[in-house]
């Protein structure tokens, strides 16, 4: 087993600078445990044209080495390079081997989207331009095949030309890719830079491509009119808007398809080959797009629906619970609680009072009620409002023998604040004690 080795700060720093540069050549060993900057060269001449001078110089017969060589094709992360991989036969089994597991990290270390093609070599014939090639065109070839495997493969392609009609069962084509036009791509790229804010794409179904129709600048209020009503579109719309208080800039992939008004080819056509573009958008073009709609009519994007496709409510449904069953067997009878009667003072106003700790009114001693107050738990306290019915004022008696209140709590016992013939509030016993203690 071998320790996971990493790239010194001075190679990443080198990485950097070199992805965008004028490097044409990076090589990368392995030192005391860590890979090194073993050589670099600018670029002189175009890609072929330096690559031998370059690359063979620098490959040692008795030590492996990693060889980052640069073109001149950019794709959407920039230029694009050839990862070479040097493992001469006469070098160390075990530095060899150190190499081979060390091979992707060298790859993640400088960014494999940059990477376009690999090479592994044990020869120099193997790595040189000549050997280069051969591999391109190896990986484009297809695999040899058997008789058997060409005969399947002709049914296949016979099967696909077969003409499809409403009475066909044939399978539908799936997943058909056609090439994106210099232009697309490029507005692609301008789109994913946030130069532009809308692309309107086609297919030419006679040339099988994908064509540029147009990049005007679109509002959110343009974008319905932008819409075909009587041929499909792919629409690529940068979508600016707030969400919970920040600004966002969401790329949103729209495919309209005017319904019946469209030939089943076209249909068929545009269906099939929506995935593919998508897949080459997201993947080779590093752009990401937030949602894909596919609407019948322009009149369909408004900003509330726009915004809702992007940021979808989240409903939250409440699965109704069944309470399980007790264990079988005797158990008792159920206790029963009952609340005494009265108003538990309001919690703001209790608070700082703090008497006998309770679980319920049972626990607690006469009227007094189990009461949440500003102390832990819940403490027994006398009732905001008693139980009872307050006397009329008219069958009172005089207003200097009972004590003023403001509530039920400031009376004492079972007396209950009640309102006055004087225009005020005195405690007085309810009528239905009156009537108790005179029977």
């Amino acid at each position: 087993m071998f320790l996971a080795l990493v790239a010194t700060p001075e190679l990443k720093d080198f990485f950097a600078k070199a992805r965008n540069g004028s490097i044409r050549l990076i090589k990368v060993i392995i030192e005391e445990e860590q890979l090194v900057l073993g050589s670099h060269k600018e670029l002189k001449h175009a890609w072929d044209q330096d690559y031998d001078a370059l690359v063979l110089p620098l490959l040692d017969e008795s030590e492996p080495c990693y060889i980052l060589y640069r073109l001149d094709s950019q794709n959407a992360q920039g230029y694009e390079w050839i990862f070479l991989s040097w493992s001469p036969d006469h070098s160390p089994v075990r530095l060899k081997m150190l190499y081979a597991a060390t091979r992707a990290t060298v790859k993640k270390e400088f960014g494999g989207g940059h990477i376009k093609d690999e090479i592994f070599g044990t020869l120099k014939e193997d790595i040189a331009l000549g050997g280069y090639k051969k591999h391109v065109s190896s990986c484009a070839a297809p695999a040899p095949l058997t008789a058997a495997e060409r005969e399947l493969q002709e049914i296949k392609i016979n099967e696909v030309k077969t003409e499809i009609s409403v009475e066909s069962k044939q399978q539908t084509l799936q997943g058909l890719s056609f090439p994106l036009r210099p232009e697309a791509e490029g507005a692609i790229l301008l789109l994913k830079q946030k130069k532009i804010n809308y692309i309107q794409l086609r297919l030419d179904l006679e040339k099988e491509t994908v064509d540029l129709v147009h990049t005007k600048h679109t509002e959110l209020k343009d974008l319905p009119g932008r819409i075909p009503q009587d041929t499909a579109r792919y629409h690529f719309f940068l979508y600016k808007h707030s969400h919970e208080g920040d600004h966002l800039e969401s790329v949103v992939f729209i495919y309209s398809m005017p319904g019946y008004k469209c030939s089943i080819k076209e249909r068929m056509l545009y269906s099939s080959c929506k995935n593919k573009l998508l897949d080459s958008v997201e993947q080779d073009f590093q752009l990401e797009i937030v949602k894909k709609i596919e609407i019948e009519d322009g009149a369909e994007l408004t900003d509330e629906f726009l915004y809702d496709e992007v940021h979808p409510k989240q409903h939250a449904f409440k699965q109704a619970f069944a309470k399980p069953k007790g264990p079988a067997g005797k158990r008792g009878q159920k206790r029963l609680i009952k609340d005494k009667a009265g108003v538990c003072p309001d919690t703001n106003l209790s608070l700082g009072i703090c008497g006998k700790e309770c679980k319920t009114d049972t626990d607690c001693d006469s009227n007094l009620k189990c009461c949440k107050t500003g102390c832990d738990g819940l403490q027994c306290l006398e009732p905001d409002e008693k139980p009872g019915s307050c006397p009329k004022p008219s069958n009172q008696t005089s207003c200097e023998t009972t004590a003023d209140c403001k509530s039920d709590s400031k009376c004492e016992g079972h007396l209950k604040c009640c309102p006055t013939g004087c225009g005020g509030y005195a405690c007085h016993l309810p009528i239905e004690l009156k009537e108790i203690s005179a029977t």
